[in-house]
C-alpha cells in the first residue's frame, strides 16, 4: 500500500491525460491550517482566466486529478486551495511542491498577435557581445520580474527579462536578441 493510500486519499486515475496533453500552470507552496487547505503558486500569467475545478498535480511523471472544493485568488499570483479529500495536514503535506497542470483543452484563448513573456520559452538568445547562448529552457516569474534559463557551455545561466537588457524580439525566427551586463556570462561561467 502506498503511503498516500494509508493517509486514506482516493484518486481518479485516467488513462489518456499525460505530460503532452496538459499545459503547466504552477505548484503547490505550502499548507495552510490544519484542515488540508495548500498555497498554489501560478506560474501561469492570468490564473483568473483558468478553470480550475480539476487541478491535476504530477507525481513521478504522472498526472492525478484533484477536484477543488475552494478557491481563493490572492492579488500576488497565488491561491489558496481547499481539494477534495485533502481534509488534514497530513494529505496536504504530501502535496508541497508538486507541479500542477490543466488539459490543453482549457487552455485559454488568446487574442490574435497576443504574445507574452513566457512565450519566450524555446527562442534562441543571441547575445551583443557573447554571441548565440542557446535555447531558452525556462522562463521564471518573480514579483518584480521574469527571468530566463539558459544552458550555455553546460552551465546554467540566468538572467532578467527585462526592457534595458533586451533589444530585439524576433518572433519569425524565434529568437531573442538581448546586451547582457559585462561579465554576467563569465560570472556563471566560472563558479
Amino acid at each position: 500500500m502506498s503511503s498516500l493510500a494509508k493517509l486514506g486519499m482516493t484518486f481518479l486515475f485516467t488513462d489518456h491525460m499525460n505530460l503532452a496533453d496538459s499545459f503547466y500552470i504552477g505548484y503547490i507552496t505550502k499548507t495552510k491550517g490544519l484542515k488540508g487547505e495548500v498555497q498554489v503558486f501560478f506560474e501561469y500569467p492570468k490564473p483568473e482566466d483558468l478553470e480550475l475545478d480539476t487541478l491535476f498535480l504530477e507525481f513521478n511523471g504522472k498526472l492525478v486529478p484533484y477536484f477543488t472544493q475552494e478557491i481563493v485568488l490572492q492579488s500576488n499570483q497565488t491561491a489558496n486551495i481547499y481539494l477534495a479529500d485533502v481534509d488534514v495536514i497530513e494529505k496536504a503535506q504530501t502535496l508541497v511542491r508538486k507541479k500542477i497542470y490543466l488539459p490543453n483543452t482549457k487552455k485559454p484563448e488568446r487574442a490574435p498577435g497576443e504574445f507574452l513573456i513566457s512565450d519566450l520559452k524555446g527562442f534562441l538568445v543571441v547575445d551583443a557581445n557573447q554571441g548565440e547562448l542557446g535555447e531558452i529552457k525556462e522562463v521564471h516569474e518573480y514579483p518584480q520580474q521574469f527571468v530566463a534559463s539558459v544552458i550555455y557551455q553546460d552551465r546554467e545561466i540566468l538572467f532578467p527579462l527585462s526592457e534595458d537588457l533586451i533589444t530585439e524580439i524576433d518572433q519569425n525566427k524565434n529568437t531573442l536578441y538581448v546586451n547582457l551586463p559585462e561579465g554576467l556570462v563569465d560570472l556563471y561561467l566560472n563558479s
